[in-house]
């Protein structure tokens, strides 16, 4: 029996996965975002970073591998922000409004898994970062614009201004 390549276990170098940038956070993806598999990503949420309320039919799975950082937890029209470190496990089922920030002076590392959609989801939308680069700064009129129009497309809901000020994130 021949085996093509994807059928064949392999280990993965973190250090030669290219990064994106999204709006800030960085990913890299461990895995593709290929239909029918789940896509493994590894995100970097910078110091002082958050990823503003928002929801997908996508569900998603936190596992933090350095620094802390905070997941938002929305219950009808309350909220609770709760700490998640290394050890502990984060899970945001499809439908779920969410948000992350990270209050500390260091960046914050964690594996993300969830569909090949959300998956290429960030492939569209993401800028490539160039190894040794300095990190990009704050995001354009022109790519938050973009990220809103294909989230849209996607199907995916943001928060206005208002709504994440409510909640505790503040939009540059």
């Amino acid at each position: 029996m021949l085996l093509s390549a994807w059928q064949v276990p392999y280990l993965v170098d973190i250090e030669q996965l290219g990064r994106i940038s999204v709006l800030g956070p960085t990913l890299q993806f461990v895995t593709e975002p290929l239909e029918g598999a789940p896509c493994i990503m590894r995100g970097t949420l910078p110091a002082n970073g958050s990823v503003p309320l928002h929801s997908h039919d996508d569900p998603e799975t936190f596992i933090p591998l350095s620094g802390v950082i905070e997941g938002l937890i929305m219950m009808d029209d309350d909220h609770a922000w709760v700490d998640i470190a290394p050890g502990s496990v984060f899970h945001v089922p499809g439908g779920a409004m969410h948000a992350f920030r990270n209050q500390t002076v260091h960046e914050a590392a964690m594996l993300i898994v969830s569909t090949a959609k959300l998956g290429r989801f960030f492939e569209e939308i993401g800028v490539r970062v160039r190894e040794g680069a300095p990190p990009p700064g704050p995001p354009s009129d022109h790519d938050v614009r973009r990220f809103l129009e294909t989230s849209a497309r996607y199907g995916y809901w943001n928060a206005s201004p208002d709504e994440n000020a409510r909640v505790g994130i503040t939009l540059p």
